[in-house]
């Protein structure tokens, strides 16, 4: 059978994100907590009977304030290890009541991919497995049991895993609960040879591990906390039980064997509580949008709900689709929307725009480099990022054999991007420590989601001279040539929404005796995920998730496309995800050069610089992503998310919308992990961001002007009551009423605008508007009862088809490359392809999936 280099998940993420439905957020309730190095935690291990670990020190830098994240671990005073035979570190997640810690049935082991004939590991280390007579202290697994099925044979004994609800396990490969799949445990955790190492641990909560029960509520209201859980770290030195060596010098004992289990290093860990932190009584206001703030949303939401009378629930789905359903919206539509280009043209539409949150894109990386170990620095430059955006590396495709070799449009081109003369020039390290052509991290993880922050990478790649040339056909100075099935897309000019997978090969993969065939291309070798998030998710896992190696199915006798293992030490994958996602899942990010060519990593400083030099867009005081642009310190792919509403919705959703809009600009923006803060990854807005979210608060809960005529302009820095936002530059955007300010001008709204004037008083004439009163504002509800999540019932004013024009209603992206990989696999690419490619110019669509601020982990 040929087998292929591979990793766990596939398309499946893809369609499993178009079935989300609409859920409460995660419950963080109103606490104060430390920031993550205030609850860090360091224990030192103890001497056993052969091996000594008096000298190591463990440090857990975080234990509270948990979630499903990342979780750094950092030790010293370790033995160096030894290839992969002694001297590692076992790390696992476990639950349990007893505040002495956890027992070894409660915690999460044994479904580690390596063990028996797979590297060359001790047998059992990762494994429940304790062979009878291996460890002289073992007396409650120390007698042969029943082989199942097998009528009067007998087995080695194991340590059975006990779920915080439900019946034990009943054999060593019971998949009930966990499995080689979904796992989080950490067999085999590498000391370097000055005795230090580094894990970040994958940490999940009752919601990707129920059998835990991590974050389970404990208590109701604002006393609520989760259930705590425990980390344990077993240090493995170079004895078995009985102080022998193990065979060929390497020990193979399960951790859980009682000898090593008495060595182990205790850990608490306290969660977050999981689920909605809102009595269900409370009036619900829906918001909805970009990706971008749903880290951030998820945290304020339970403060916002201590501090009013309304829930807010959060829907996850594209920015494009939030702007159309706050243009036309129904009676269920969210009156809340967050986007991160501006909803409607020159300030005509009668909505305020607060900005709320500073991300930014990154390449996160986790690369286990051979002779390198845990790559900590990478440079990519817009050339490299649309090389791997395109496809363009032979090893991307397929995995290259005799009988797969290179595809002939992909022939000339270095076969992975370790071997690409521009990347390691820009790397010298992998120069220096040469890396064979299949130690790459696979084609880079994407998001399946059509985004705005998608058009900002584009932008960045078109605002680059070479990458734009590389793009549309000129080869790199060393004759690498852009994949040709992506060149015709117009990818630097067309400003698209989605990365598409475009180039249609199949690879064929065929059985022992040559008579069974199956067939894999890129979405099966280069799988979506299904957003940002579940990019990061990945990439912690050291995967892209490809599925392009053919095992034989038991039931159907046919072959089937599976994952590969993925062994410590050579865990390798990239992907373009937001920065809070990357700090959440403790990624390393890639530093990428702005337009002086200075290469810059998204710290803090780097974003806010940016923003100081952000472009603006058509509505006045909202600003644009500039990536081009950005210079001196600038992290060039910052972005701003901004919260948007109409001024025309009822005024107690106004007035539930606004608090959301002045939370967000003011206790929101304290950085740190505990409920109602700014997670990390974000920067904290500067004043003047703050101080226009501010006056966008006060705009909306003032509402629409009743009727049009003359009103009394005011100061430069708020917008005129019928008019849009704040310029920074003292010009404000009128509505249909024109408003003059005492230093600068107004410009009416409405229809086509208008101009006023204003003198040194603050009087100013209004503009004259040739549209519909805004008191019915364009894409907003006429007055009526709130609508259930927010939005107004009635109907959209007349001038609504003028604002918004026609519906868009394009296919979903990343589905016409999905449907291009089923054509190709059933031999009609060649026909259907080139009617499937073209997209330049095409909108987004409203029939786009919502996803929710919540996400179940455990889809893959």
């Amino acid at each position: 059978m040929k087998r292929n280099r591979a990793r766990a998940g596939g398309l499946a993420a893809l369609l499993a994100a178009l079935v989300l439905a609409l859920l409460p957020l995660p419950q963080d309730p109103p606490a104060a907590a430390a920031e993550p190095a205030g609850s860090a935690v360091t224990l030192r291990g103890t001497k056993g009977p052969h091996d000594d670990f008096s000298g190591l020190e463990v440090t857990v830098h975080q234990t509270e304030n948990l979630r499903a994240q990342g979780l750094r671990i950092t030790w010293k005073g370790g033995k160096p290890t030894q290839g992969t035979a002694t001297d590692y570190l076992q790390i696992m997640q476990c639950w349990g009541d007893d505040p002495a810690g956890p027992k070894r049935e409660q915690c999460q082991y044994g479904a580690s991919r390596i063990g028996p004939g797979n590297g060359n590991y001790g047998s059992f280390i990762a494994q429940r497995l304790i062979p009878v007579g291996s460890d002289p202290l073992e007396t409650q697994y120390d007698e042969p049991i029943p082989y199942p099925g097998v009528p009067g044979q007998t087995t080695d004994p194991f340590v059975p895993f006990t779920p915080v609800s439900g019946p034990a396990t009943t054999s060593l490969n019971d998949w009930t609960y966990f499995n080689p799949g979904d796992t989080n445990e950490e067999a085999f955790a590498r000391t370097q040879v000055d005795g230090t190492g580094e894990a970040a641990f994958n940490l999940q909560t009752t919601r990707e591990a129920p059998h835990l029960g991590c974050g389970d509520p404990v208590g109701t209201g604002a006393a609520a906390h989760g259930r705590k859980c425990w980390l344990v770290v077993v240090p493995r030195g170079s004895h078995e039980p009985d102080g022998s060596a193990g065979n060929n010098g390497r020990p193979h004992t399960s951790p859980l064997s009682t000898t090593h289990w008495n060595q182990r290093i205790v850990f608490p860990l306290g969660f977050l509580p999981v689920g909605d932190p809102c009595p269900t009584d409370k009036a619900e206001r829906r918001t909805s949008g970009s990706e971008l703030v749903t880290d951030a949303i998820t945290s304020w939401q339970a403060s916002l709900c201590s501090g009013g009378t309304t829930r807010f629930t959060f829907t996850q789905r594209g920015e494009e689709l939030t702007r159309s359903g706050l243009l036309a919206p129904t009676s269920t539509s969210p009156g809340l929307g967050f986007t991160v280009e501006p909803v409607g043209e020159g300030g005509k539409t009668g909505f305020v725009h607060a900005p709320v949150a500073v991300s930014a894109l990154t390449v996160g990386f986790y690369w286990e480099a051979d002779r390198m170990g845990l790559v900590k620095d990478l440079r990519l430059n817009p050339r490299l990022l649309a090389k791997l955006l395109t496809a363009s590396y032979p090893y991307d495709v397929r995995e290259l054999t005799d009988k797969a070799p290179a595809p002939d449009h992909l022939k000339g081109n270095p076969e992975s991007i370790v071997k690409d003369p521009e990347f390691l020039k820009l790397n010298p390290e992998f120069e220096r420590t040469p890396q064979s052509v299949m130690n790459y991290p696979g084609g880079i993880l994407l998001s399946a989601e059509r985004s705005d922050v998608v058009r900002v990478v584009w932008k960045y790649l078109s605002g680059d001279k070479d990458a734009r040339a590389f793009l549309e056909g000129t080869p790199d100075p060393w004759g690498m040539k852009v994949n040709s099935y992506f060149k015709d897309l117009a990818l630097a000019t067309a400003g698209t929404d989605e990365f598409p997978k475009a180039d249609p090969t199949l690879t064929e993969l065929t059985d022992a005796t040559g008579e069974k065939h199956l067939a894999y291309g890129l979405l099966d070798r280069s799988p979506y995920a299904s957003d940002m998030h579940d990019v990061a998710r990945w990439v912690r896992r050291g995967t892209n998730g490809s599925k392009d190696d053919a095992v034989l199915d038991p039931l159907s006798g046919d072959l089937k496309l599976v994952t590969a293992d993925v062994l410590p030490g050579a865990r390798r994958a990239y992907g373009l995800t937001d920065a809070a996602s990357a700090a959440r899942y403790q990624l390393q990010v890639a530093a990428l050069p702005n337009a002086d060519g200075t290469y810059v990593l998204p710290t803090t400083a780097a974003m806010l610089a940016a923003v100081d030099q952000a472009g603006r867009s058509p509505v006045p005081g909202v600003l644009a992503p500039d990536p081009a642009g950005a210079r001196k310190t600038a992290y060039p792919l910052t972005v701003i998310a901004y919260a948007v509403a109409s001024t025309g919705l009822p005024a107690d959703a106004r007035k539930d919308y606004a608090r959301v809009m002045r939370y967000a600009a003011g206790p929101g923006q304290k950085q740190g992990v505990a409920p109602g803060e700014l997670p990390l990854g974000y920067a904290p807005m500067p004043p003047k961001l703050k101080a226009q979210a501010a006056v966008a608060a006060d705009r909306l809960e003032r509402g629409a002007p009743p009727a049009p005529g003359t009103t009394t302009g005011g100061p430069a820095t708020a917008p005129g009551p019928g008019g849009g936002d704040p310029d920074p530059d003292g010009a404000g955007s009128g509505g249909t009423t024109g408003g003059g300010s005492a230093t600068g001008s107004g410009t009416g709204g409405g229809g086509d605008p208008g101009t006023g004037s204003g003198d040194g008083s603050g009087s100013g004439s209004g503009g004259t508007g040739t549209g519909t009163p805004s008191s019915a504002p364009p894409g907003g509800p006429s007055a009526g009862a709130s609508g259930a999540g927010g939005g107004a019932g009635g109907s959209a004013g007349p001038q609504l088809a003028a604002t918004t024009g026609t519906t868009p209603s394009e296919l979903l992206g990343p589905i016409r490359w999905a449907l291009l990989g089923v054509l190709a696999a059933g031999g009609a690419a060649a026909v259907a392809g080139p009617a499937l490619l073209g997209f330049a110019g095409r909108r987004a669509t409203p029939a786009d999936p919502p996803r929710t601020g919540i996400r179940n982990l455990k889809s893959d």
